[in-house]
C-alpha cells in the first residue's frame, strides 16, 4: 500500500499546506520518502467541523454497529502484515520483533474495547423511579447515564507508535464511546501513522460510519498542534508525550474561551524502594532484573524506573556495585530520533555535574550516526537528592539514579519528597512490606500504580489496570489512559427526568432490552424495572 503523504479528511485526502517534512531512519541516519504536507489551519478547521457533524449521528448509534466498525478497524489493521512493521522500523529504530509484539497489543485492546461496548455496562446506567407519595415532597423518575463527549482531539506518542498512537488505546476508547477522532500524528513516524490512518479509513466506509468519523492531520510546527486543541468543536483531548508539550496543550485548553479536558500522560520518574530483604538473598539477581527494566527499550518508556532508593549498608553497596557492572557492560543503542538523543544527553549530563553525584556510562562507545544513546548510572546520597530538584526529573533514557539513604525513616522523608509519578515499586520480602504501612500510605498518594516485587515496565491491558499518576505524571489522576477503564475519559453524564419511556435511551429503558448491569434504586440488577 502506497504512503501518500497527505492529510485525512473524514473521506478525503488533502495536502493544501506548503510546507513539508520527512520521516527519519534513526538507525541509518537519513531521511525517508515520501514528504509530509503539514495540514494548514484550514484543514484543521475542517476536520474539527467534520468531526462534529459525525458526533450528532454517532451518539445514535447502535452499540452493533460500533462494534462492527471497531472489529473492521482491527481486522484492516492486522492485513497491514509486514508493510507496517518495516516501516515502524524504519521510522523508530525499534526491533521488528517488539513491533510485533505492540501490533499485538494494539489489536488486542481494540478487541477489549469492543467486548466493552458488545457487554454495555460501561454506561453506568442510575435509574431512581418515582415516589409520588413521598413525603413532604414526591420524587421524580431521574435516571442516568453515561453518553459521548464530542469530538476528540488525539496526539500520537514517539515510543508507541501503534499502541499509543493513531489507533491506539485514546483513539479506541474514543471511538467505543461513539465519539469522532482528531488524530494529531506523531512527526516522528509519519508513514507508520498513514498506513494506519488509512486502515481506519477504510474501516469507517467499509461499516457505513459518519462522514468525519475519523480524520488524521500531519505537522512539525507546534501552531498546528494548538490550532486543534483551540478549535471550538473539539471537546476533550487526549495525550502521551513530554512535559512541556503536555503543559503547553493542557494550558491552551484551559484558555479557551470554554476549557475543556485534556487527559495528557507526560513522563514519570518510576521510583524503586529496595529494602534490605530484597538483597539479602541474591543482589546480583536484584541488579540484573532492575538494569533489565531500565534498559528495555533503550529506556524509552513512561514506565522506566529512573530512580532507586535503598538504606545504606553491606546488601546495598554490594547491590550498587553489581548494578555499575551492568551499565558499564551495557551497550549503546539506536533511540527513537535525535531529538530525543539529544534531551536524553543533556538531562543525563546536568544531574551528573551535579556536587556528590557520581557517574558511570557504558564503556561501550555510542554511534552517533546511527542516534545511540549511551546508557548511564548515577549514584548519590539522600541529603544530595533531597536538596537539588534536578534529580527528581525523569532523564527519558538508558539511565536511573541510585540513591543511598541512611535509615527507613530517611526513605519516608524521600517518599514524601517525589512528585506525581505512575508508578512506585518496592522490593522486599512479605515480612518487610507488612512493616512499610506508613511508606505505602505515602506512595498511595504519589503513583497511580503500586508494584511489589515486580518493575514497571509492562502495563496490561485488562479491566484492572490504572496507568496514572498525580501530576507531572498525568493532568487528572483519576484517570488511565491504558485498560478498561480508559474509556470513562470521553463520556460525560446525562440525566433523564420525567421522561416518556419511548423516548429515554435503551440503556434506562424499563425493559433493559441491552439486558445490561444497572443501578436501580440503589441496587445493582439486570432485572427489569
Amino acid at each position: 500500500m502506497d504512503i501518500s503523504g497527505k492529510n485525512i479528511i473524514g473521506s478525503t485526502s488533502s495536502a493544501e499546506g506548503k510546507d513539508t517534512f520527512r520521516g527519519f531512519n534513526p538507525s541509518e541516519g537519513k531521511a525517508l520518502w515520501p514528504a509530509f504536507h503539514e495540514a494548514s489551519g484550514a484543514e484543521v478547521a475542517r476536520a474539527a467541523d467534520l468531526a462534529d457533524q459525525a458526533a450528532l449521528a454517532m451518539r445514535e448509534l447502535t452499540a452493533d454497529h460500533v462494534v462492527g466498525f471497531l472489529l473492521g478497524m482491527r481486522e484492516e489493521i492486522a492485513n497491514l502484515g509486514d508493510q507496517l512493521i518495516e516501516r515502524a522500523a524504519q521510522e523508530t529504530g525499534l526491533p521488528h520483533d517488539r513491533l510485533k509484539g505492540e501490533r499485538e497489543r494494539t489489536l488486542n485492546q481494540i478487541k477489549l474495547f469492543a467486548d466493552i461496548v458488545n457487554e454495555g455496562s460501561w454506561v453506568d446506567a442510575r435509574i431512581d423511579t418515582a415516589l409520588p407519595d413521598r413525603k413532604p415532597l414526591p420524587r421524580p423518575d431521574i435516571r442516568r447515564m453515561l453518553q459521548p463527549i464530542g469530538a476528540v482531539a488525539v496526539f500520537g506518542a514517539s515510543n508507541f507508535p501503534l499502541a499509543f498512537s493513531v489507533a491506539g488505546g485514546d483513539t479506541v476508547s474514543a471511538f467505543a464511546t461513539r465519539n469522532p477522532v482528531v488524530v494529531k500524528a506523531h512527526p516522528a513516524h509519519p508513514g507508520t501513522s498513514d498506513l494506519v490512518g488509512r486502515a481506519i479509513s477504510r474501516a469507517v466506509k467499509a461499516s457505513g460510519m459518519p462522514e468525519g468519523t475519523f480524520s488524521m492531520l500531519h505537522g512539525v510546527r507546534p501552531e498546528t498542534s494548538l490550532a486543534l486543541v483551540t478549535h471550538p468543536k473539539i471537546r476533550a483531548v487526549g495525550f502521551t508525550g513530554s512535559l512541556r508539550a503536555g503543559r503547553a496543550l493542557f494550558d491552551a485548553a484551559a484558555r479557551r474561551p470554554d476549557p475543556i479536558p485534556v487527559y495528557a500522560e507526560m513522563g514519570s520518574v518510576n521510583p524503586v524502594f529496595v529494602l534490605p530483604g530484597a538483597l539479602a538473598a541474591n543482589s546480583r539477581a536484584v541488579a540484573e532484573s532492575l538494569s533489565r527494566s531500565v534498559l528495555l527499550g533503550v529506556g524509552q518508556f513512561c514506565t522506566c524506573p529512573g530512580l532507586v532508593f535503598g538504606i545504606d549498608g553491606d546488601g546495598f553497596r554490594e547491590f550498587q556495585k553489581h548494578l555499575t557492572e551492568l551499565f558499564e557492560q551495557a551497550a549503546p543503542a539506536t533511540m527513537l530520533n535525535p531529538a530525543i538523543l539529544k534531551g536524553f544527553t543533556q538531562n543525563f549530563q546536568e544531574a551528573a555535574q551535579i556536587s556528590g553525584v557520581q557517574k558511570q556510562i557504558s564503556s561501550r562507545a555510542a554511534v552517533a550516526e546511527k542516534t545511540e544513546g549511551q546508557p548511564g548510572l548515577l549514584t548519590t546520597t539522600s541529603e544530595t537528592w533531597l536538596k537539588n530538584k534536578t534529580l527528581h526529573e525523569e532523564i527519558f533514557g538508558p539511565a536511573t539514579v541510585l540513591v543511598h539513604s541512611g535509615s527507613a525513616e530517611e526513605l519516608l522523608q524521600i517518599a514524601a519528597a517525589l512528585e506525581g509519578t505512575l508508578t512506585a515499586t518496592i522490593l522486599g520480602t512479605a515480612e518487610e512490606l507488612a512493616q512499610q504501612g506508613e511508606l505505602i500510605t505515602v506512595l498511595s498518594r504519589k503513583a497511580g500504580r503500586l508494584i511489589f516485587n515486580g518493575y514497571p515496565t509492562g502495563v496490561e491491558v485488562g479491566y484492572a489496570m490504572h496507568h496514572g499518576g498525580p501530576y507531572p505524571a498525568t493532568t487528572d489522576p483519576k484517570f488511565t489512559s491504558v485498560g478498561a477503564t480508559a474509556i470513562y475519559r470521553f463520556a460525560v453524564p446525562v440525566c433523564y427526568q420525567n421522561f416518556p419511556e419511548h423516548l429515554l435511551p435503551p440503556e434506562l429503558q424499563n425493559s433493559n432490552p441491552r439486558n445490561i448491569w444497572r443501578t436501580v434504586n440503589g441496587q445493582l440488577t439486570r432485572d427489569r424495572v
